[in-house]
C-alpha cells in the first residue's frame, strides 16, 4: 500500500452539486441564488441595520439622553429578606451567606418592603428613608457603610 492508493471511506464523500448548468439541473439560471446584483455574490452579507440605501431606522431616530458613567449599581434587598436572617448585626458578608444577595455584589442599598420585628444593626451602603424609619422603629440602626 502506498498513497496514491489512499482513499476516503465508501459513503463518506459526497460530490458536490454542479449549479448553473441550464435549467434541466433544477440548479440552472440563478444558481438557487434567487436574485441579481450584489445579493448573489460569495460572501455577500448586509451590514446590520442596513435597509437597502433608505436612511436606517437607527439615523432617522434622534437620540435621547445620556449614560451617567459615574452611576454606582446597587443591588436591593428589601426588610423581609433582612427579617429571616439571624443575628443581631446584619452585614454584606450575611446578607450573601443568607442567600440575599450574590457574594461578588459591590453595594447594598436596604429597601423598606416588610416589617422587621427584632431590633437588629444593619449595615449597608444606602438606605430608602422608609427602611431607616422600620429598623429604627424595631429598636435598631441603620449603619452606612463605604
Amino acid at each position: 500500500m502506498n498513497l496514491s492508493q489512499l482513499h476516503p471511506a465508501k459513503g463518506a464523500h459526497k460530490n458536490d452539486r454542479r449549479v448553473g448548468r441550464g435549467p434541466g439541473s433544477g440548479r440552472g439560471k440563478t444558481s438557487g441564488r434567487g436574485s441579481k446584483g450584489q445579493l448573489q455574490g460569495a460572501g455577500y452579507k448586509a451590514m446590520r441595520g442596513f435597509e437597502g440605501g433608505q436612511m436606517p431606522l437607527v439615523r432617522r431616530v434622534p437620540k435621547r439622553g445620556f449614560t451617567n458613567i459615574f452611576r454606582k449599581e446597587a443591588v436591593i434587598v428589601n426588610l423581609d429578606r433582612l427579617a429571616k436572617i439571624a443575628g443581631a448585626e446584619i452585614g454584606p458578608a450575611e446578607m450573601a451567606a443568607a442567600g440575599a444577595l450574590k457574594p461578588a455584589s459591590a453595594r447594598v442599598k436596604i429597601l423598606g418592603r416588610g416589617e422587621i420585628a427584632e431590633p437588629k444593626t444593619v449595615r449597608a451602603h444606602q438606605f430608602s428613608a422608609s427602611a431607616v424609619k422600620k429598623i429604627e422603629a424595631a429598636g435598631g440602626k441603620a449603619v452606612v457603610i463605604e
